[in-house]
Parts: C-alpha cells; structure tokens; sequence
C-alpha cells in the first residue's frame, strides 16, 4: 500500500512539473513574425499618446446594386463594406494610373515603351543608354505584368483591377488625375476614362479619389478650376469618395502632388477662408492632401491652408517625408495643428528601366519583409490613413498588381517568387484588417 501511495506521489509530481514547464515555455514564445510586432529593422515607435486625432475616416455608404445609376448616398458613413472580393476597408488607399495603352486598344504602346530618360547632368548622362522600349519583349519597367502590357481603356483589363484592388482590403483608389486633353511628358490624355473607372470601382464596392498631378500652368487658380470640374462632372457617382470628419461633415478628399511647386501664399488663397478665392464654406469645399518631400514643408503645407499631408514615395530614404524614421515627428506635428498625416508605404522600388542611373534608390523587396517593415512602421504612426504606392506605377516598380515570370533573349524580369503573384495582394489586406483591429484599440 506504501509502495502504491509512493508511486502515486511521484506521478503526481511528475505531471505538476509537466504542466509548470509547459506553461513556462508558452510565456516565452514569441508572437509570430506577423502583424503586432515589428518587422526586422524597424524600432518600436512610441505610440503618440494624448487626445484622439479630431478627425475619423469614413465615406458614404455604397448605394444599393439594385439602382439604375449609380448615384451618391447621404446615408450615414461607415469605414469599412463588403465587396465581392470580402470586406474592404476606406481608410486605406491605393494609388492607381491609368496612363497604359496598347496597340489593341489604342493604336500603339502608351507607356510601356518609355524612353530611358537622361540624367540631368551630361558628364553623367554620357554613361548611360537612351532610347525607347519596344514592347510587348521589353518594357519600360523591372517586373512584368501577368495581363501583358495592357490597355487602361480594356473593360476586361479595369474590371480585373477592381476584383485585385478588393482582394488587397484597400477600399479607395486614388486616381491620378489631369484635366482633359493634357498628360504626362510620355504619355496621352486620359480625363475621359475617368467614368469608366467610377463604374467599374462602384461594381465592387470600391471609392474613387483624385490625385491632382503637376501639368503645365497649374497654380491655385487652376486648381480650384479642377476641382469644380470634378466635382460638378462626378460628385454625384456613387464611387466618388468623401471622409467624413469627427463632426459628421462628409467632403471629397483630393491628393495634390508636387503641392511645393506652388508657394504656401498662393495655395492661401484658395485654401484659407480669407483667400481671395477661397473654396471654404462653398459647395466645392473638400479636404486637400498635400506632399510633404522636405521638413520645411510641413509648415508651408500648414501656411497654405492644407487639411494634411502625405509621403507618397516608396523608397525609404529618399526624403524626408519618405523616410519611416520621421514619421511620429510629422504625426505630432499633424495632431498639433489639426492636420491628418497619411504615411505612403510601398513593396519596394527599382526605376532603373526608365531611369538606368538611378540605382541608388532602388530598394528590394526582400520576398515583401521590406513591405511589411514600411506597413508595420506607418502603424506605429497611428495614422486615420495608410496609402499604398501602388498599385500599378511599373515603372517604378512599386505595384502590388500581379506579375508574372518572363525571360526574353535580352531580358530576365524581376518577378515575385517563390511567392505567388497575388502575394502583394495578400499582404495588403492582412495588414488592412491588422490597421483596423488596432484603430479599434487605439479608440477605446
């Protein structure tokens, strides 16, 4: 009987040491290297502590499928939606160009066969290649499409974005925008596709913003003029987007790239509500987002009368704005005077292919741990909204758009592997619902 209770005591013993070890092995295990803790090679920032940002993001609640047009809803705004691809989310933003042509569609190659552009100093420019691309062999970019170098004008080819934008959770895509009849230096107008794009994102639950680019002429003047355009031409579709404030006032929102290019005195003219032009208080109010490249510009984007700013470049380092390491200051500086701060993160960025002397710059993918480095660093942040650059920039390389492996007799494209082609795609919205899961903590 002794013999028996001995041996029950040493089991008993046993299993009480089995179960304290096991417990203690849990309490040192690591989270997984997801998405509450940083990626390799970022800092913890400290999260900015004090009063909730005045504003909240938010748009109008997608109008019903079953309506002829496509009109917008005063409904009350929410932030997030289901579309056909799961639910996506309308404080994350993607930006997106439709400046791509092909000779199906269009007659020739827009775009993809960009020239190689030359340095601006010539003892430099001297060393490297000029010329043009000749798709569909080569194109003026590093990775190589998985739809071929298509058209923005094929149905089948928007449609397509619309199903990869939902699958990616970002729920806004930020159209980059030129009045009708200009464009860029190498490519075509492109203002009338502007419909087609609202209809096509409207089919899958997505919003639509303008991203006003830099053309010939353009001041505060001009811009105003742009703005009553758009908004007059497409406030009324039900894709067109507009956060909503804390206080409930639902504007359009409006990217301004290369905002320096135009003084802060100028820009007060129309943004402040004494300018002599000014847009506050009138039916073609909105909130205007401007880039901020150098420090000096947070305080001229503050002057000119701007609603907040944005970084908009992938390439961690090239500037001020760019760099994650800057981020909380620029966030504190927003929170301070009222203004959103919008971090641009992207999967990497390698120009070489347009720009041949420009590989100081590039920054490699690392199978996306670069990606999820700059996602995680704008998190800590504690932004109202997180941008993606982009979704099809090609030329820069910073596409989440799916991509295929292609090797030709004089070229071998970049491409994503070993991972899939959807796998940008797949970060994103894994880091979208994260964003939202600590947006949620960050306002209880």
């Amino acid at each position: 009987m002794a013999r028996l209770r001995r041996k029950a005591c040493i089991a008993l013993f046993l299993f009480t040491l089995f179960v304290f070890g096991t417990l203690m092995g849990l309490r040192t295990l690591k989270p997984s290297d997801g998405f509450s803790d940083p990626a390799p090679g970022v800092e913890l920032l400290p999260m900015i502590a004090g009063k909730m940002d005045r504003r909240s993001v938010s748009r109008d609640a997608t109008a019903s499928p079953d309506q002829d047009r496509p009109a917008a809803s005063d409904t009350k705004a929410v932030v997030s939606n289901s579309g056909p691809e799961g639910t996506i989310f309308y404080d994350v933003h993607i930006f997106y160009y439709t400046w791509y042509g092909n000779p199906d569609m269009d007659g020739k190659y827009i775009h993809w066969d960009h020239i190689l552009v030359p340095h601006w100093d010539p003892k430099i420019a001297s060393s490297y290649p000029r010329g043009r691309h000749m798709p569909p062999e080569d194109i003026g970019s590093s990775f190589y499409p998985e739809l071929n170098p298509y058209s923005s004008r094929d149905p089948d080819v928007l449609d397509s974005h619309m199903e990869q934008i939902g699958a990616s959770a970002a729920g806004v895509l930020v159209l980059s925008w030129y009045p009708p009849g200009l464009a860029d230096d190498n490519g075509e107008p492109a203002e009338d596709l502007v419909p087609a794009v609202l209809d096509a994102a409207y089919r899958h639950n997505l919003k639509v913003a303008f991203h006003i680019q830099p053309y010939r002429g353009r001041n505060d003047q001009s811009v105003h003029d742009n703005i009553k355009y758009i908004i007059d031409r497409y406030g009324d579709h039900g894709a067109f987007y507009k956060f909503t404030s804390s206080t409930g006032k639902s504007l359009p929102l409006f990217y301004i790239y290369d905002s320096y290019l135009t003084p802060p005195e100028s820009w007060s003219e129309f943004l402040t509500p004494t300018g002599s032009h000014s847009v506050r208080g009138s039916a073609y109010d909105a909130i205007f987002i401007a880039l901020i490249v150098e420090e000096r510009h947070k305080h001229d984007i503050l002057a000119g009368g701007f609603d907040g700013m944005y970084t908009y470049f992938a390439s961690n380092g090239f500037s001020f704005g760019s760099s994650h390491q800057n981020w909380k200051t620029i966030k504190a500086f927003c929170d301070g005077n009222n203004l959103l701060f919008i971090p641009s993160v992207g999967p990497g960025y390698i120009d070489t292919s347009i720009r041949p002397w420009n590989n100081h710059n590039m920054r490699n993918r690392v199978n996306g741990r670069y990606y999820e480095t700059a996602l995680q660093a704008a998190l800590n942040a504690r932004p109202d909204v997180v941008a993606i650059t982009s979704f099809n920039e090609w030329h820069e390389g910073t596409q989440i758009e799916r991509a295929t492996p292609k090797k030709t007799v004089t070229r071998v494209y970049l491409d994503y592997q070993p991972h899939g082609p959807d796998h940008y795609l797949e970060l994103t919205r894994r880091w979208a619902e994260q964003f939202n899961k600590e947006k949620e903590q960050w306002l209880m």
